[in-house]
């Protein structure tokens, strides 16, 4: 298959990568992370980026979000191109637009619950919607935490309050990278279900990459890569039939060791 994929009919499109290509080193220590990857993310919609180890997923979603700098090609986030900004233009953008959950958490230890969250818009120099932000703050069930510190918090708590700060300023897009790799299984889908729930709720969009097809299952679509190029969509996703999916992108790679030279 080529490195673009059709993407049906919906125009909104919330970011976007065009003949995006990514590459690491130089010589016999080149990698070529993406290999001129063209996919649109859906405004409104939960979109998940899979694919076998070193495919390459989280190399496109750093560079869709202007967390990295492609090779060549183009990152759009709307209509605006990432391209032509400079580092401090990149910066307000990310601050103003975008939202970011992480395996690590990224919480502040020395602040609040409510410190935390309201972080990126206090930086930013804006107040914070307080009518979305107690909605968010009660969807979480973190009422009752807003006055304590990360390490008075479990894990899936503090992951809790990594969504809520990602939705808080109401951004266009919501990055995610295996938002629930460091949580035991009961914590991830609690955070699995806030993520797709907030989407439909809140017509937001996410963009999340994760290794689990169960925590894919949760998406209205998933993105499969491999080899650093885009092979495959699917609509809403089950974890059988995104397992299958991946165990078939393993056998054909197994294969094609076999009859290499």
């Amino acid at each position: 298959m080529t490195g673009t994929v059709t993407t049906g009919t919906d125009t909104r499109t919330a970011a976007r990568v065009v003949d995006a290509v990514k590459v690491y080193g130089s010589g016999d220590t080149e990698v070529r992370a993406l290999d001129g990857v063209s996919v649109d993310f859906t405004a409104g919609r939960f979109t998940v980026i899979m694919g076998p180890s070193g495919s390459g997923k989280s190399t496109l979603m750093h560079c869709a979000a202007g967390l990295d700098t492609l090779t060549s090609g183009s990152a759009f986030i709307g209509d605006t191109d990432l391209s032509g900004l400079d580092d401090h233009r990149l910066t307000l953008l990310r601050r103003r637009h975008l939202g970011f959950v992480f395996q690590a958490f990224n919480l502040l230890p020395t602040l609040t619950v409510a410190e935390n969250i309201t972080l990126p818009m206090d930086l930013a120099g804006e107040r914070p919607d307080s009518r979305w932000l107690d909605a968010l703050i009660d969807t979480v069930g973190l009422r009752d935490r807003l006055h304590h510190r990360p390490s008075e918090l479990s894990g899936g708590q503090q992951q809790r309050v990594a969504v809520v700060r990602a939705f808080a300023g109401r951004p266009q897009v919501v990055f995610a990278d295996e938002p629930t790799g460091n949580l035991d299984s009961r914590s991830g889908e609690e955070v699995l279900r806030l993520l797709a729930g907030t989407v439909r709720r809140t017509d937001r969009t996410v963009v999340m990459v994760t290794h689990d097809p169960v925590a894919a299952a949760h998406a209205d679509e998933v993105v499969f890569l491999a080899d650093g190029r885009l092979v495959d969509r699917m609509e809403a996703p089950t974890a059988e039939r995104v397992l299958d999916r991946l165990k078939a992108f393993d056998g054909t790679r197994h294969k094609e060791r076999e009859v290499s030279p």
